[in-house]
């Protein structure tokens, strides 16, 4: 049997790899393939670790049993058919992503980003920026989604006394359930947290943004899709909003003419929002464990129905 490795590892992780694989499975890793033998590769492979490009589960894909996807977001395979068992890396993104968020919102609420440009420029203001720096401590959020990264988000606010709601469409435990149910309570919101995935397209409108407190803040670690980016755009340059943390954009890498880029009430993290140390070798150990868990017959750790999004 055959394992394809679409994730870019490098040559310590692909030798520990291969030593913690069955003997009866082989790895084959996509890099190590010249790109006109990549697809076919994927296509006889019995089992797949990463996230290959979306057009090549066009054809039927009789061999695959076992597909490890080393992400947590997996929208760009909502149309993806297949029977085999699928797992995404759960919450392995969670707490990085959440870590993010929090450190952007202290960032801007303590004028971090200006301090830093100071430091810089080794200019010293001191008094004036205190009397502009805010406080997370009881500020009134709203987390857009209750997923695993949502979850992380809410423990982590929950020490600095913050009130909280959550939204989401389906799951009983949340607060919120529609744009409508979040409409009538942004006036009363000084955060607003997005972690909402790419099946959200456009949730967040031009008319929930219109609906946001004057001077609260927007963060988005979920998706760029999600977003009316225009709209926000326009709220930040004409400061109805007071700021934004943004991890994720409509555009990545995001275009050199995007006013985002230069304006003083915005944070860009880059998509770095997952990251952590080892975060490859973490893949791998994922995958290893889901696949003793698929041969055992037992239930696969973050099993996912990609139809669904979840």
């Amino acid at each position: 049997m055959q394992l394809f490795v679409n994730t870019n590892l490098d040559n310590r992780l692909k030798a520990e790899l291969q030593q913690q694989l069955p003997p009866d499975i082989t790895a084959i890793f996509r890099h190590d393939v010249p790109q006109e033998e990549q697809k076919q590769a994927f296509q006889t492979a019995d089992f797949i670790l990463g996230n290959p490009p979306a057009a090549w589960f066009a054809e039927p894909l009789p061999n695959m049993k076992f597909w490890q996807l080393d992400s947590a977001g997996f929208d760009g395979y909502k149309h993806v058919q297949l029977n085999a068992a699928v797992a995404n890396m759960g919450d392995y993104f969670a707490w990085p992503c959440a870590e993010t968020m929090l450190a952007g919102i202290l960032a801007i609420y303590r004028c971090i980003p200006e301090l830093a440009v100071l430091q810089s420029c080794s200019e010293w203001v001191g008094t004036p920026i205190r009397e502009r720096t805010g406080l997370l401590r009881h500020k009134q959020v709203v987390i857009l989604g209750t997923g695993t990264i949502g979850q992380a988000m809410r423990q982590m606010l929950s020490g600095f006394a913050c009130s909280i709601q959550m939204l989401a469409r389906t799951d009983p435990h949340a607060d919120l359930h529609s744009a409508d149910d979040l409409k009538a309570v942004l006036p009363q919101t000084d955060i607003v947290i997005n972690c909402l995935p790419g099946t959200a397209a456009g949730f967040f409108s031009a008319d929930l943004i219109q609906a946001m407190k004057p001077g609260s803040m927007y963060a988005n670690v979920g998706r760029g899709s999600t977003t009316d980016e225009a709209a926000l755009i326009d709220a930040l340059q004409s400061r109805r909003l007071g700021s934004a943390v943004l991890d994720v954009t409509a555009q990545e890498p995001l275009s050199g003419d995007s006013p985002l880029w230069t304006m003083p009430n915005v944070l860009l993290t880059q998509h770095t929002g997952g990251g952590q140390p080892d975060e490859d070798a973490g893949k791998v150990d994922q995958f290893l464990k889901n696949l003793t868990r698929f041969r055992a017959g037992e239930a696969l750790e973050n099993a996912v129905d990609l139809a669904r999004g979840y």
